[in-house]
């Protein structure tokens, strides 16, 4: 799945544009690298987002294409 569709199903980045222009901004990191919003993810990827001054570092546990608003925190989990 794409990264930016991962963060909007996922629900860490509300709106998919929002999680394009974080890409672009390069505050998206996968395993410390720099990654642009096309850029794939998978289970036990390391995803790391900068919001402002605040940095989340999630692990991601499961990818799917669609999930309900309850369940989309059980997709990944924080480090």
């Amino acid at each position: 799945m794409r990264l930016d569709k991962y963060l909007k199903v996922s629900r860490l980045i509300k709106r998919r544009t929002v999680a394009n222009e974080a890409c672009d901004a390069g505050r998206v990191m996968i395993n410390g690298k720099v990654a642009k919003a096309s850029a794939e993810v998978k289970p036990g990827d390391c995803l790391t987002i900068q919001f402002g001054t605040r940095t989340v570092t999630v692990e991601i546990v499961s990818v799917e294409e669609t999930v309900r608003k309850e369940e989309a925190k059980e997709m990944f989990r924080y480090v």
